[in-house]
């Protein structure tokens, strides 16, 4: 599946995700290597709106596909309560 169908498919209102610098609103993020980050999915969150905030303004189509690489995740299996490794796009 494509990123643009993937992300279209994951995008709903997003419930605290990833920010710019790693962290928006109290999330739960933490270091996973030294181009990476751990987040801790909430509820609402999908793929797609993860990666709009970690995009911080860019297109957050290659963050989405980083991200499902990355996570090995297929659309809908993301669970409240799971890490995700958010790579960083360059």
């Amino acid at each position: 599946m494509s990123g643009v169908a993937l992300g279209l498919l994951l995008s709903a209102p997003v419930a605290g995700a990833l920010g710019r610098h790693g962290d928006a609103g109290g999330s739960r993020v933490r270091p996973a290597g030294r181009s990476e980050h751990v987040y801790v999915v909430r509820p609402g969150d999908t793929v797609w709106t993860i990666a709009e905030r970690a995009a911080g303004g860019d297109d957050p189509r290659p963050w989405v596909d980083a991200i499902a690489a990355r996570n090995g995740i297929e659309a809908g299996e993301l669970v409240p309560g799971q890490s995700l490794v958010v790579p960083r796009v360059a």
